[in-house]
């Protein structure tokens, strides 16, 4: 997928019909969604400029339990919820996925490998702080122009095709979106796995800095750019405190 979609990503700053307690954010709360309807606001499809063939999003019943079917065919595009968070009050982001088999062309070093049976993307404030001038005149450039928010950096929790499990690598189309490895190959494909990953750590680790607040989480299978079919499913995403 192409640089612009991680950085051609615009939000709206909304809040809609999310889960929140003192303890948990559920902003992907499919599990009590009915299958067949469409996703609540503020989740909303994401498509690209030069893209016509798109991922198809679907709630589904697996295992008596409604989660998002995600089927790519030569195709991209993404569903994104726009949300306004500084991470040291939620750090830690938890989720279930599964996917029918990685891409066999898929490549995290080079753009005609840049695709993923599934991936959980957290997007970033612009930080005018640490930019330069080209930035930072890009950036208010492209908001100015848009009326809306453009992200500055990205996180993008990957299942790769081969790459080793751990590794956090520049996506091959933009080095503000830092790719990290979390499921590898085909072991794992057709059952459920449980993420949890601490956000500030790993954009720590890969920026070298700590995170401005997120304004966004997405969820994206994609085949365009090895012309590549395959399947991914996504169960509840939830925002949390760090435990007591």
């Amino acid at each position: 997928m192409h640089f612009f979609l991680i950085f051609g990503m615009i939000f709206f700053l909304c809040i809609g019909n999310d889960t929140t307690s003192a303890n948990q954010w559920k902003i992907g709360n499919f599990s009590d969604l009915t299958p067949g309807t469409n996703l609540p606001d503020p989740w909303e499809p994401m498509t690209f400029k030069n893209i016509d063939r798109h991922t198809s999003y679907t709630l589904i019943k697996d295992n008596d339990q409604t989660i998002i079917r995600a089927h790519s065919q030569n195709s991209a595009s993404g569903l994104i919820h726009p949300l306004r968070v500084n991470p040291t009050e939620y750090p830690v982001i938890k989720w279930h996925w599964k996917i029918d088999h990685v891409l066999e062309k898929g490549n995290v070093t080079a753009k005609q490998g840049d695709d993923y049976a599934a991936r959980i993307y957290v997007a970033f404030a612009f930080d005018p702080d640490s930019a330069g001038w080209w930035e930072r005149a890009r950036h208010k450039s492209a908001s100015l122009f848009s009326g809306k928010e453009v992200p500055g950096t990205a996180l993008n929790y990957i299942w790769a095709n081969k790459a080793s499990i751990g590794k956090i690598v520049p996506n091959p189309y933009a080095e503000e979106a830092m790719m990290v490895v979390l499921q590898s190959g085909n072991e794992a494909s057709g059952r459920w796995i449980t993420e949890e990953r601490n956000i500030p750590e790993d954009y720590r680790r890969a920026f070298g800095k700590n995170p401005p607040d997120i304004i966004g989480i997405g969820i994206m299978t994609d085949t365009d750019d090895t012309g590549g079919e395959t399947t991914g499913f996504y169960g509840d995403i939830t925002l949390l405190p760090l435990p007591d």
